[in-house]
């Protein structure tokens, strides 16, 4: 049963859910940066990590596939393909949950969402998550 005392606004309010305070695209050192509101950490992103790791069903492999390869803790299983273009001509925010990257071949497929971003952080393993 619900908490009647709960209101709909204190729901999607979680100060636990990540989401960036400042996204910052360095497309001369090949980075996005993002300040995170959970305890204003910065976590920069090399290009060609988030394209490895997009979470798109082309990337994955197809549908087949989707669940298990969109796992952040299974991404260190998948394999790396060569050749793909690692550049970023701009990145779009969707909606109030993800960012779209366009990469400089124009995929442009993969929504990034703020919990996956946050997962996939550089220092996330050496924090415990």
């Amino acid at each position: 049963m619900k908490n009647p005392t709960r209101t709909k606004h204190q729901t999607m309010m979680n100060p636990t859910k990540p989401k960036p305070t400042n996204i910052t695209l360095n497309k001369t050192e090949s980075f996005l940066e993002i300040v995170w509101n959970i305890d204003g950490q910065v976590s920069r992103y090399p290009l060609p990590q988030l394209r490895e790791a997009c979470p798109c069903v082309e990337c994955r492999g197809g549908h087949a596939y989707m669940n298990p390869a969109y796992d952040p803790d299974n991404l260190l299983t998948l394999e790396l393909k060569p050749a793909r273009d690692y550049t970023v001509q701009t990145v779009n925010m969707v909606g109030n949950y993800a960012l779209q990257p366009i990469w400089g071949d124009d995929h442009s497929t993969g929504i990034y969402t703020w919990e996956y971003l946050y997962k996939l952080r550089p220092q996330a393993d050496a924090d415990g998550g």
